[in-house]
């Protein structure tokens, strides 16, 4: 099963090469000829290097050396047209007509991007002008002279894009809302590879991607691209493209120090490193290849936001006593970042206390264990190891076979429904493909390890358990103290404190040896539960290892064959992805097995046998232009299947018209789905008492979680009402049938995959004489079936230790009883479910980008975008999470030779504050402005150059996500040495 997709993709490529091989460029028996000449600047009349020579309509060429002088043999037969472009210098072409010309090239100095070409919009070169969607690009200039210390970081300022840092290792890009960390909905590519971690379900683009020396550009495209590239692209798409080595020959040195956390972030000040490598070779035209390694090391940002997501007016707190307002009083604290103080699992009631002044009868309060800050349990210290290589062999003129190997391996930490701890995660891709000037095919596979990583929440309940005793004992401990401070006359909030001491006596205290070696074993082990030991109270150690392995096995093709087709521009291309989970025992799990045995493990130590989730596409494109090429019409249309759902169809229809020759309009509409992630459609996570679930029908079996169960919200307003009554003096059964009406029956669907329709018009023009670039585009996008997570719990009678066996049906005077009980610590009765909205979502905005020349080499940019959400009248199942500042712009000014071989960049950015809502952590980001700033200086003579800057240059202390990290300054130098031994 591992190699089925090889089979196929293997024929596929002899039948793509025996096909190409027909074409009249390919003409192996022309004698082999050769030209030459030498590439000047036109106005200062020196030579350039590195300037790439292209044969148009082919994909052969090779770049200038040192004294810009070039060579290039070929079999074409004349004339043939070379295409001679370099970064900062306007596009040339020349027609050569016969054997033997020495060429005297000078290129013209282009102050703006406005001629630029890119190929992500449509899959075809085009102007970027007239791409018929928005699209954003960063050149290899664009990315020296911003003020940012990565290629990665600088994506931030780039229109329209939404950076979410959960490490100082990982970061990922978003575009037009719905944003969160593991990012489903945004696809980033690398060379054509999805830098998907499959189930971690996690991109990886800036760990495992590209080293800053061999990333050529980056096109962003905002906005739905699933009509193109389907499945998950509905978002928007990176592409990041990297250095040929054909055209970028020699070695290439990268060393960067630098420093962070100089006040305010919770560590001390910290320096980091950043070292890279990159070495390229090309030989007469023909073999070429390319070796890069960099390693980076420093420590993390942090995460320690002490905001209390559960204030006491909540129900699921404790309103009834407002003398317990305010952190340090209320005993159901649940902060943004402090684990094992969250509810369900976590949540204690105590109940039958009595004496409270103010108070009558039997009171109920509802505690949660005291938990342990992130801080104490994640790792600072973060490192990324990269490398990858690449063969290049030039079969003909127009055929380029390629293999690469890339390998990253990770630390960091990154939120999706729990925060994880990633230690030691190694991703490794390996990809052939054939490619020429008009067509493609390529396959990869891509490996999955995440070696010594652990969720954080199942460590903090295994840590807090199994020093400190069950839910039951320690809840037992804490009364007892609790009913005799009371009736000592202590005051209710004081007597609170005192109870949580004595309950929390023994529990492993963070540094303390206890502690260290109770977490060293603990997240060695693969089983997250934490129950009791059958028939005592003294309880087993869980673990929290987070053991995933999977491999993702990827073919596609596509041919442009407007060249055989007349009246119309014709593109096709194919696709299939199969991904291979092995089952772990804690997220996924073999569904050939019982429920009661799926997390398991088997003799062997295995979890089972393997899982496959399976996707394949086509799609077409035709595009045609009218009016003397004023006009130019674009229609595509997108198949996709998975065997668990329905085929799909994405079609997308688009124009772009060209007024006055500088003033282009474009609209487009299109239609895409997302099929769920991995995660989404067929997780299984044993995380305590909550278990997340996929969707899939398949998975509900025997657990009824999509039609017999009540939602979490529904249980909270019981729960409140049931403690109400009992106060009063109703025993808890006659509470729980007093108050069944507030419990919300929750009747979910089977996962289907999420559909887009998006609506986009836009405006891009080079004026004043190519000083100013102008770029407006407008949205509007509806969602049906949005997908996302609801917390639901199915009623069960009897104990913890056998939970499955008595399940009862929703509404029944028994599942209500069941409820009650099984939110006084019943085990294995709650599920996260991923599951469709029932509502339909429409969001909105709009963004604007402007860049002035003046002075010759003076920039002035800015931009500024607007996104938004309508909100329904009826609120859905779950929280859909918008996640996305209203507004957000930043502005920079900059010369890139101020002074001879001195360039300076200094960018302001600033968003409005907004709300957000996961399952992890709710609440308010606050607004925040930075400004960046970088000096660079050449040493043309030494192949050098120097750059100093900083980021967030005035230190000012901001999150970029509820539970996400406290960013400060940080503060850096680099030298790069490019085009070494290049002779």
């Amino acid at each position: 099963m591992k190699f089925q997709i090889y089979k196929l993709a293997i024929p596929g490529l002899l039948l793509f090469a025996l096909l190409l091989q027909k074409q009249p460029a390919l003409a192996q028996e022309n004698q082999l000829i050769e030209v030459s000449g030498t590439i000047k600047d036109q106005e200062t009349k020196e030579p350039l290097a590195g300037v790439t020579v292209l044969i148009k309509g082919t994909i052969a060429g090779t770049n200038s050396d040192q004294s810009g002088k070039f060579r290039l043999r070929t079999r074409l037969k004349f004339p043939f047209t070379l295409v001679f472009s370099s970064v900062g210098f306007k596009s040339q072409e020349f027609v050569v007509k016969e054997s033997g010309m020495q060429l005297d090239i000078s290129l013209v100095t282009q102050t703006l991007l406005g001629n630029e070409v890119v190929i992500t919009a449509s899959r075809v070169e085009e102007s970027i002008l007239k791409s018929p969607v928005a699209i954003e690009k960063l050149d290899i200039r664009a990315i020296r002279e911003s003020p940012a210390p990565s290629f990665y970081d600088a994506l931030e300022n780039v229109k329209g894009v939404q950076m979410t840092t959960s490490s100082i290792t990982f970061k990922v890009p978003n575009t037009r809302g719905f944003n969160i960390p593991n990012n489903f909905r945004f696809v980033q590519l690398v060379d054509g590879v999805d830098m998907q971690a499959a189930t971690l379900g996690v991109p990886l683009g800036n760990a495992i991607g590209p080293t800053e020396l061999d990333i050529a550009s980056v096109e962003i495209t905002p906005g739905a691209a699933s009509a193109l590239y389907g499945m998950n692209a509905i978002n928007g798409m990176a592409n990041l493209i990297t250095k040929s080595p054909f055209q970028y020959e020699g070695l290439s040195v990268y060393s960067k120090t630098g420093l962070n956390h100089v006040g305010g972030t919770g560590r001390n000040l910290s320096n980091l490193t950043e070292t890279a490598l990159r070495y390229a070779k090309a030989y007469n035209n023909k073999f070429a290849f390319k070796v890069n390694l960099s390693y980076f090391r420093g420590t993390d940002w942090l995460s320690d936001t002490r905001t209390d997501q559960n204030p006491n007016n909540l129900n699921t707190a404790n309103p009834t006593f407002p003398e317990l307002d305010g952190n340090e009083n209320n005993p159901a604290y649940d902060a943004w970042n402090k684990y094992g103080d969250d509810n369900g699992s976590n949540a204690v009631t105590i109940s039958g206390i009595t004496n409270i002044p103010g108070k009558t009868g039997n009171q109920s309060i509802i505690v949660r264990r005291t938990g342990y800050y992130e801080k104490d349990v994640v790792n600072p210290i973060v490192d990324n190891l990269k490398f990858d290589a690449a063969l290049h062999y030039r079969l003909t003129d127009n055929a380029e076979l390629s293999y690469q190997y890339r390998v990253g391996k990770m630390d960091g930490v990154f939120q999706r429904g729990n925060k994880i701890q990633l230690d030691n995660v190694v991703v490794q891709n390996h990809k052939l493909e054939l490619k020429g000037h008009d067509y493609f095919i390529k396959s990869y596979i891509s490996i999955e390890n995440t070696g010594d990583s652990y969720n954080i929440k199942p460590l903090v309940d295994n840590l807090d358990i199994t020093s400190g005793g069950t839910n039951s004992v320690w809840g037992a401990k804490y009364k007892t103290a609790l009913q005799n401070a009371i009736n000592a006359g202590t005051p209710l909030a004081e007597a609170l404190r005192v109870a949580r001491k004595a309950a929390d006596a023994g529990r492993a205290e963070p540094g303390t040896p206890q502690f260290n070696e109770l977490k060293n074993t603990i997240v060695k082990i693969n089983n997250w539960d934490h129950k009791s030991v059958v028939g005592g109270d003294a309880p087993a150690t869980g673990g929290a290892w987070l053991r995933q392995l999977s491999r993702t096995y990827h073919a596609d093709g596509q041919w442009d064959l407007s060249s055989k087709v007349k009246f119309v521009d014709l593109l096709i291309g194919a696709d299939a992805r199969i991904y291979e989970v092995i089952p772990d025992g804690n997220n996924f799990v073999d569904f050939s097995r019982p429920n009661a045995d799926r997390n398991k493990p088997l003799a062997d130590g295995s979890f089972g046998e393997n899982v496959y989730y399976k996707k394949f596409g086509a799609f077409t494109q035709v595009t045609k232009t009218f009016f003397n090429e004023k006009l130019k019409v674009f229609g595509s249309l997108r198949l996709d299947y998975n065997p668990e759902f329905d085929a799909k169809f994405n079609p997308r229809v688009a124009a772009v018209y060209t007024v006055a020759e500088k003033h282009n309009f474009r609209a487009s509409f299109q239609n895409g789905y997302r099929f769920p992630a991995l995660f989404e459609a067929i997780s299984f996570v044993n995380n305590g008492n909550i278990r997340r679930v996929g969707g899939l029908p398949y998975i509900n079996e025997g657990l009824n979680y999509l039609d017999n169960s009540y939602t979490l919200a529904s249980i909270n307003t019981f729960n409140a009402a049931v403690n109400k009554d009992v106060a009063t003096g109703l025993t808890a059964n006659d509470a729980a049938l007093k108050n069944r009406a507030l419990l919300e029956a929750t009747i979910l669907k089977s996962t289907q995959p999420e559909q887009i329709n998006s609506f986009e018009i836009g405006y891009k023009s080079v004026l004043f004489d190519n000083k100013l670039v102008i770029d407006i585009d407008a949205y509007s996008n509806e969602y049906s079936g949005f997908l996302g997570q609801v917390e639901v719990a199915v009623p069960y009678q009897g104990t913890s230790t056998a939970p499955l066996s008595a399940q009862v049906p929703v509404g029944s005077d028994e599942s209500v009883i069941a409820m009650l009980a099984a939110n006084r610590n019943n085990q294995q009765t709650r599920y996260r479910v991923y599951t469709n909205a029932k509502n339909k979502y429409n969001n909105y905005g709009s963004s604007l980008g402007l860049t002035y020349n003046f002075l010759k080499l003076y920039t002035i940019a800015g931009n500024v975008s607007y996104n938004n959400i309508t909100e329904n009248k009826e609120k859905d199942v779950f929280v859909t999470g918008f996640n996305t500042p209203n507004w957000a712009t930043n502005i920079s000014f900059g010369n890139r030779e101020i002074a001879k071989n001195l360039g300076f960049n200094v960018v302001w950015r600033w968003q409005q504050e907004f709300l957000w809502e996961s399952p992890l952590v709710n609440g308010t980001v606050p607004a925040f402005n930075t400004f960046d700033a970088q000096f660079t200086y050449k040493i043309p003579t030494a192949k050098a150059s120097i750059k100093v800057g900083a980021t967030n240059i005035f230190n000012k202390h901001y999150v970029q996500y509820a539970g996400g990290p406290t960013l400060g300054g940080l503060y850096y130098t680099a030298i790069t040495f490019d085009g070494l031994l290049n002779k």
